[in-house]
Protein backbone atom coordinates (compact mmCIF):
# COMPACT_ATOMS: atom_id res chain seq x y z
CA UNK A 1 0.00 0.00 0.00
CA UNK A 2 1.25 3.54 -0.47
CA UNK A 3 1.83 6.31 2.24
CA UNK A 4 0.57 9.51 0.50
CA UNK A 5 0.57 11.96 2.97
CA UNK A 6 -1.98 14.94 3.00
CA UNK A 7 0.15 18.26 2.14
CA UNK A 8 -0.69 21.66 4.61
CA UNK A 9 -0.46 24.91 2.76
CA UNK A 10 2.98 25.81 3.79
CA UNK A 11 4.54 22.55 2.32
CA UNK A 12 2.76 22.97 -0.98
CA UNK A 13 5.45 25.61 -2.68
CA UNK A 14 2.53 27.96 -3.57
CA UNK A 15 3.48 31.51 -4.26
CA UNK A 16 2.05 34.28 -1.87
CA UNK A 17 0.64 37.25 -3.16
CA UNK A 18 3.37 39.51 -3.61
CA UNK A 19 5.01 36.83 -6.12
CA UNK A 20 1.93 36.31 -7.50
CA UNK A 21 1.52 39.87 -8.54
CA UNK A 22 4.52 39.74 -10.13
CA UNK A 23 4.79 35.96 -11.39
CA UNK A 24 4.17 35.63 -15.47
CA UNK A 25 0.43 34.53 -16.69
CA UNK A 26 -0.44 32.50 -19.33
CA UNK A 27 -1.78 34.63 -21.88
CA UNK A 28 -5.60 33.74 -21.23
CA UNK A 29 -8.06 36.27 -20.58
CA UNK A 30 -11.73 35.08 -18.84
CA UNK A 31 -14.19 36.92 -19.89
CA UNK A 32 -17.61 36.45 -17.92
CA UNK A 33 -20.79 38.42 -19.14
CA UNK A 34 -24.23 38.47 -17.46
CA UNK A 35 -23.06 36.04 -14.69
CA UNK A 36 -25.69 36.55 -12.56
CA UNK A 37 -24.61 34.10 -9.40
CA UNK A 38 -21.75 35.95 -7.48
CA UNK A 39 -20.69 32.70 -6.35
CA UNK A 40 -20.26 31.19 -9.75
CA UNK A 41 -18.33 34.65 -9.84
CA UNK A 42 -15.74 34.00 -6.39
CA UNK A 43 -15.53 30.22 -8.16
CA UNK A 44 -14.15 31.94 -11.35
CA UNK A 45 -11.53 34.25 -9.57
CA UNK A 46 -10.42 31.33 -7.53
CA UNK A 47 -9.93 28.79 -10.55
CA UNK A 48 -8.77 31.96 -12.81
CA UNK A 49 -6.11 32.43 -9.26
CA UNK A 50 -5.14 28.37 -9.53
CA UNK A 51 -4.97 28.32 -13.36
CA UNK A 52 -2.32 31.37 -13.20
CA UNK A 53 -4.17 33.43 -15.96
CA UNK A 54 -3.88 37.49 -17.22
CA UNK A 55 -7.00 38.51 -16.09
CA UNK A 56 -10.84 38.40 -16.23
CA UNK A 57 -13.16 40.87 -17.26
CA UNK A 58 -16.38 41.85 -15.83
CA UNK A 59 -19.28 42.61 -18.02
CA UNK A 60 -23.43 43.22 -18.47
CA UNK A 61 -24.83 42.80 -15.03
CA UNK A 62 -22.16 40.48 -13.39
CA UNK A 63 -21.31 41.59 -10.01
CA UNK A 64 -17.82 42.52 -9.40
CA UNK A 65 -15.67 42.88 -6.06
CA UNK A 66 -16.14 43.57 -3.08
CA UNK A 67 -18.93 41.29 -2.45
CA UNK A 68 -19.22 38.82 0.43
CA UNK A 69 -21.16 36.49 -1.88
CA UNK A 70 -17.84 37.05 -4.08
CA UNK A 71 -15.51 36.28 -1.82
CA UNK A 72 -16.63 33.27 -0.10
CA UNK A 73 -15.84 31.06 -2.63
CA UNK A 74 -12.98 32.71 -4.28
CA UNK A 75 -11.03 32.82 -0.91
CA UNK A 76 -9.30 35.80 -1.62
CA UNK A 77 -8.56 35.43 -4.98
CA UNK A 78 -10.85 38.38 -6.32
CA UNK A 79 -7.81 40.09 -4.87
CA UNK A 80 -4.62 38.09 -6.81
CA UNK A 81 -6.36 38.30 -9.91
CA UNK A 82 -6.69 41.28 -11.99
CA UNK A 83 -9.99 41.97 -13.07
CA UNK A 84 -11.83 44.76 -15.57
CA UNK A 85 -15.48 45.92 -16.03
CA UNK A 86 -17.03 46.58 -18.64
CA UNK A 87 -20.64 47.32 -18.86
CA UNK A 88 -20.85 46.84 -22.60
CA UNK A 89 -19.33 43.37 -23.93
CA UNK A 90 -18.71 44.23 -27.24
CA UNK A 91 -16.79 47.04 -26.17
CA UNK A 92 -14.56 44.48 -23.77
CA UNK A 93 -14.16 41.92 -26.81
CA UNK A 94 -12.59 44.85 -29.01
CA UNK A 95 -10.44 46.18 -26.67
CA UNK A 96 -8.96 42.47 -26.20
CA UNK A 97 -8.97 41.64 -30.11
CA UNK A 98 -6.67 45.23 -30.14
CA UNK A 99 -4.25 43.54 -27.85
CA UNK A 100 -4.06 40.61 -30.20
CA UNK A 101 -6.17 38.32 -28.27
CA UNK A 102 -7.97 35.57 -30.38
CA UNK A 103 -11.53 35.42 -28.86
CA UNK A 104 -13.17 31.79 -28.23
CA UNK A 105 -16.63 31.57 -27.07
CA UNK A 106 -17.85 28.66 -24.70
CA UNK A 107 -21.18 27.80 -26.02
CA UNK A 108 -22.86 24.59 -28.18
CA UNK A 109 -23.54 26.36 -31.41
CA UNK A 110 -23.35 25.15 -35.34
CA UNK A 111 -20.02 25.15 -36.35
CA UNK A 112 -18.44 24.55 -32.53
CA UNK A 113 -15.54 22.70 -31.93
CA UNK A 114 -14.74 20.40 -28.77
CA UNK A 115 -12.55 22.47 -26.17
CA UNK A 116 -9.86 19.68 -26.85
CA UNK A 117 -9.26 20.94 -29.99
CA UNK A 118 -7.51 24.31 -28.95
CA UNK A 119 -4.11 24.96 -30.78
CA UNK A 120 -1.25 26.26 -29.40
CA UNK A 121 -1.26 28.90 -32.42
CA UNK A 122 -4.58 30.56 -30.25
CA UNK A 123 -2.49 32.48 -27.91
CA UNK A 124 -3.02 35.00 -26.53
CA UNK A 125 -6.41 34.00 -26.02
CA UNK A 126 -9.58 35.42 -24.54
CA UNK A 127 -11.94 32.92 -23.47
CA UNK A 128 -15.92 34.26 -23.45
CA UNK A 129 -18.38 32.50 -21.21
CA UNK A 130 -22.07 33.56 -20.43
CA UNK A 131 -25.27 33.52 -18.52
CA UNK A 132 -26.17 30.20 -16.62
CA UNK A 133 -29.61 29.55 -18.48
CA UNK A 134 -28.95 31.93 -21.62
CA UNK A 135 -25.33 31.25 -22.16
CA UNK A 136 -24.12 33.86 -24.54
CA UNK A 137 -25.86 36.45 -26.55
CA UNK A 138 -25.78 35.74 -30.44
CA UNK A 139 -24.14 39.47 -30.53
CA UNK A 140 -21.04 38.53 -28.25
CA UNK A 141 -21.09 35.23 -30.61
CA UNK A 142 -21.05 37.00 -33.96
CA UNK A 143 -17.26 38.48 -32.16
CA UNK A 144 -15.81 35.22 -31.54
CA UNK A 145 -13.18 33.74 -33.67
CA UNK A 146 -14.37 30.04 -32.48
CA UNK A 147 -16.55 28.67 -30.34
CA UNK A 148 -15.48 25.49 -28.20
CA UNK A 149 -17.97 23.42 -26.82
CA UNK A 150 -17.32 20.56 -24.13
CA UNK A 151 -19.45 17.16 -25.25
CA UNK A 152 -22.30 16.51 -23.12
CA UNK A 153 -23.43 12.61 -22.73
CA UNK A 154 -25.99 13.18 -20.44
CA UNK A 155 -29.63 14.20 -20.37
CA UNK A 156 -28.45 17.96 -19.48
CA UNK A 157 -27.52 20.22 -21.73
CA UNK A 158 -24.72 21.77 -20.18
CA UNK A 159 -22.49 22.36 -17.17
CA UNK A 160 -22.23 25.12 -14.52
CA UNK A 161 -20.30 27.97 -15.66
CA UNK A 162 -18.05 28.01 -13.34
CA UNK A 163 -16.94 24.33 -13.34
CA UNK A 164 -17.13 24.51 -17.42
CA UNK A 165 -14.63 27.70 -17.46
CA UNK A 166 -12.50 25.97 -15.46
CA UNK A 167 -12.48 22.68 -17.73
CA UNK A 168 -11.42 24.86 -20.56
CA UNK A 169 -8.86 27.28 -18.91
CA UNK A 170 -7.12 23.77 -17.63
CA UNK A 171 -6.96 22.62 -21.28
CA UNK A 172 -5.70 25.95 -22.55
CA UNK A 173 -3.08 26.14 -19.92
CA UNK A 174 -2.07 22.67 -20.71
CA UNK A 175 -2.08 23.36 -24.05
CA UNK A 176 0.05 26.79 -24.06
CA UNK A 177 2.43 24.94 -21.26
CA UNK A 178 3.05 21.85 -23.70
CA UNK A 179 3.16 23.93 -27.33
CA UNK A 180 6.30 23.04 -29.50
Amino acid sequence: MLDFKKLHGTEMNRLNAEEYATASKHPIVLMLHNIRSMWNVGSMFRTADAAGIEKIILSGYTATPPRKEISKTALGAEESVLWEYYADPLEALEVVKREGCRICGLEITEGSKPYTAVDPACFPCCLVVGNEVGGLDNDVLARCDEVLEIPQYGTKHSLNVAVASGIVLFEMVNVFRNRV
